[in-house]
């Protein structure tokens, strides 16, 4: 008995697990309960969507793209990291598409036709980064705020514009951005 109780304890819990002890002391174990004489003994823990992430899964692009656009290696992994958590097959609620969630109508001004590639889309992100970090003389702050709220908000508001949103997306990628930075 302290064996099979010792295995039911050791193995994740995929299921109920019921137990009852009938009139000659036996234990009894099921996952599907036959009769009211069963009471719940292990009970399944639920499973957590969606937060099994891959870091290091794309850290190849990440690097090429960086190469190629100037785009410190990390800044980019901490905007892939906020934007999609490292979904390649992320759509926002607004329709951003894939790894660094890249609007539908900036596609093909980032050279982004399949924005499901990984490749592709870290690529077209970079791009467009890259280019907000220029406009915005290496001022990474505003570049990130222009990468959430476009460029224009930033413009109207002279830095980052006091939208909740954009400025909580400022902090959390430079966080990880840090962290990245750190090793």
């Amino acid at each position: 008995m302290a064996v099979v109780l010792m295995v039911l304890l050791a193995l994740p819990a995929a299921a109920d697990i019921y137990m009852y002890i009938d009139s000659q002391g036996v234990m009894h174990f099921t996952n599907v309960p036959t009769t009211s004489d069963y009471r719940i003994y292990i009970k399944e823990r639920p499973k957590r969507q969606g937060t099994r992430m891959d870091a290091n899964r794309f850290d190849r692009y990440i690097d090429e793209a960086a190469g190629l656009h100037g785009v410190d290696f990390p800044l980019l992994k901490a905007v892939i990291r906020a934007e999609s958590a490292f979904d390649p097959k992320a759509v926002s609620k607004k329709g951003a598409l894939g790894l660094m969630q890249i609007m539908p109508a900036n596609l093909e001004a980032f050279r982004v036709y399949d924005p499901f590639d990984p490749w592709q889309n870290i690529m077209g992100g970079a791009r467009y980064l890259k280019a907000l970090i220029q406009r915005f003389d290496g001022q990474v702050p505003l570049a990130l705020a222009a990468y959430n709220a476009g460029p224009r908000a930033v413009d109207t508001h002279r830095g980052i514009p006091p939208i909740p949103e954009t400025e909580a997306y400022v902090k959390k990628v430079m966080k990880f951005f840090y962290l990245y930075k750190k090793g």
